[in-house]
């Protein structure tokens, strides 16, 4: 019996993925969760397993594909046998992706990935009817997360025919429900994104070429696009003293290379802030416009902009107040190499309260960066220098090492006031870290 093997869910929020390689061709035999192709999501490459097992009798995409979910990717057959392997121009197991180069850990601007697709959905029909055709999941993206367009599914419903009440026109369970019931749908939330200005012909000035956007970089896009139309943003900045911290630092640099960790200024930050995140718990919340209600976590997870060569990734340190610093160091460690070689599954990116992105390792004097929601703050680090600063205690001027700091906040939840006194408790715990270890 001949079964579909149709590309799951992989993630909340991601409608479709790139396939990098086919792992199985034309009369291979799979057994259930053997991966069977390796597809690349906004901010992560995962493998996606075989449901079924069988003789593979097709194979319905290929190397570069955009596949949206619940799209046919393969066909296997239980009952028949192994085929001979296929002559020259059918379908091949493709080689695997090449490893990326590595890079820097934490050095760019963090963003976490945003739910809303680039296109928008069709206007209704006058008069809002139940399709009874199957739903088709590959004519176009649309604005909506898995549990919904599964919703939209069971209950018959065509999404390109519902209007979104959501940010850019998302659609949610209710306008599902409200379109299945023959209601007219609800007014958008907030309007959609104006259409971008048709580019010139680049070509008439000198030679071009075009190179298609990864899904980092499609995730970048719409999750800033998204950030900027949405939130109003604020950024605060300070300079800390981290003559202290980096002294520290060097100082248990060794103890933590015994334990086989690198002790990073970015690990260091992490618990300054999962500390700072405790007392200042506005910066460890969301807000729910539609139910009017903030959302106050009890839980610390901070996530760290990771520069790598496919663009920029935020995996999150779960419980960050928890842990001591090398534990995190530990573990900023592993997340950042597995965000190198694009191992991050969504599970590692997903989660996050709060994010801090430095800088510092490549340069510049200050930078603003963007809120990514549902978080509502973000901690930017730029390249420490050495001033002269003159001490009273001493009569003389001293060098001192300073650390420009910066945070940019969601200003209908952050007051400036605010924003200004957790920056400085942040400024003051780097420059007293011993503060946090006596808890004061």
């Amino acid at each position: 019996m001949a079964t579909e093997l149709k590309l799951p869910e992989v993630g909340e929020g991601i409608d479709a993925g790139t396939v990098v390689s086919v792992l199985v061709s034309v009369g291979d035999v799979v057994e259930v969760d053997q991966p069977i192709l390796e597809l690349e999501t906004d901010k992560a490459v995962v493998e996606v397993p075989a449901e079924a097992a069988g003789t593979v009798t097709s194979v319905a995409v290929e190397e570069g594909q955009e596949v949206p979910i619940g799209a046919v990717v393969a066909t296997v057959d239980a009952d028949a046998a192994a085929a001979p392997a296929p002559a020259d121009g059918d379908a091949a197991p493709q080689e695997e992706a090449a490893a990326e180069a590595p890079a820097e850990p934490a050095e760019a601007p963090a963003e976490a990935p945003a739910e809303t697709p680039a296109a928008e959905p069709s206007t209704p029909a006058a008069a809002p009817s139940v399709s009874a055709a199957p739903v088709s999941d590959a004519a176009s993206a649309i604005p909506a997360a898995p549990s919904v367009r599964r919703l939209a599914r069971e209950l018959g419903v065509d999404l390109h025919a519902v209007q979104g009440s959501g940010i850019l026109g998302r659609i949610s369970a209710e306008d599902v429900r409200a379109f299945a019931e023959g209601g007219a749908p609800r007014a958008a939330a907030a309007p959609a994104a104006a259409a971008p200005a048709p580019l010139p012909d680049f070509s008439a000035w000198g030679e071009t070429e075009r190179v298609p956007m990864n899904g980092i970089r499609k995730a970048t896009v719409r999750s800033m696009t998204q950030a900027w139309s949405t939130v109003p943003m604020v950024t605060h900045f300070d300079e800390a003293d981290a003559t202290r911290f980096e002294a520290l630092r060097k100082r248990f640099k060794p103890v933590a290379e015994a334990h086989g960790v690198k002790l990073t200024p970015t690990a260091m930050l992490v618990a300054i802030v999962a500390a700072a995140l405790r007392r200042f718990p506005d910066f460890n919340a969301s807000i729910d416009v539609e139910a009017q209600e903030i959302v106050y976590k009890k839980y610390v997870n901070v996530g760290v902009a990771v520069d790598t060569d496919a663009g920029l990734l935020v995996p999150v340190l779960k419980d960050a107040d928890r842990k001591s610093v090398l534990e995190l160091a530990e573990e900023l460690g592993t997340l950042a190499a597995k965000a190198r070689d694009r191992k991050l599954t969504p599970a590692d990116m997903q989660g996050g309260n709060f994010s801090v992105s430095n800088l510092g390792g490549i340069g510049g004097t200050g930078f603003t960066p963007i809120v990514a929601p549902p978080d509502v703050a973000i901690l930017g680090v730029s390249r420490g220098r050495v001033v002269p600063t003159w001490s009273e205690a001493e009569d003389r001027f001293v060098p001192t090492q300073v650390m420009p700091l910066s945070v940019t906040y969601d200003h209908r939840l952050i007051d400036g006031a605010s924003a200004a006194r957790f920056l400085r408790w942040i400024a003051e715990a780097v420059e007293e870290p011993f503060l946090l270890q006596v808890g004061a």
